[in-house]
């Protein structure tokens, strides 16, 4: 890898490992709320988004701690876990906004639009708006109060 570009992305590894994890959590996230959406909770999107939510965050909780902050922390694992599940649930209120506004006070949802209004408008408001709103969130969140960097008792650089 050219040197410049190896300085930067050893300058933002955390950024990036948090992105990778992201990513991976993105995926599961979208994968569970339309399982349900489309099946057992129909009439529940908003629910269905949370349940999601929760189990990817439940993911982001091992990724994170086991790669993304590893060189960071050091606080007891229950103290830790505690905090960023604190985290993580206002992420996931930050998360639920934009789709609750989007079904339920702009009623972008059928019958009052189209099927493929309703689910783009879901798409676009839990999965990008939502998503990026608590992403930004929890990376700040988890810097600064999960795994804090005046904890950690050694810099590893991996």
């Amino acid at each position: 890898m050219p040197e410049p570009l190896r300085r930067v992305l050893l300058k933002h590894r955390e950024l990036l490992k948090f992105g990778i994890v992201g990513g991976t959590t993105f995926v599961i996230d979208n994968a569970i709320w339309y399982l349900l959406k489309f099946t057992v909770l129909e009439a529940k999107p908003v629910t269905a988004k949370a349940i999601a939510v929760i189990i990817a965050t439940i993911v982001s909780y091992v990724l994170n701690r086991e790669w993304s902050f590893r060189s960071r922390g050091g606080r007891e694992r229950h103290h830790e876990a505690a905090l960023f599940f604190l985290i993580s649930g206002c992420g996931v209120v930050i998360n639920l906004i934009p789709p609750y506004v989007s079904r339920y006070v702009l009623d972008l949802e059928t019958p009052h639009v189209s099927l493929l209004v309703q689910e783009t408008a879901d798409f676009v408001s839990g999965s990008i708006i939502g998503m990026l709103l608590a992403t930004g969130f929890r990376f700040w969140g988890f810097r600064k109060w999960v795994f804090p960097d005046q904890l950690r008792e050694h810099r590893s650089y991996d």
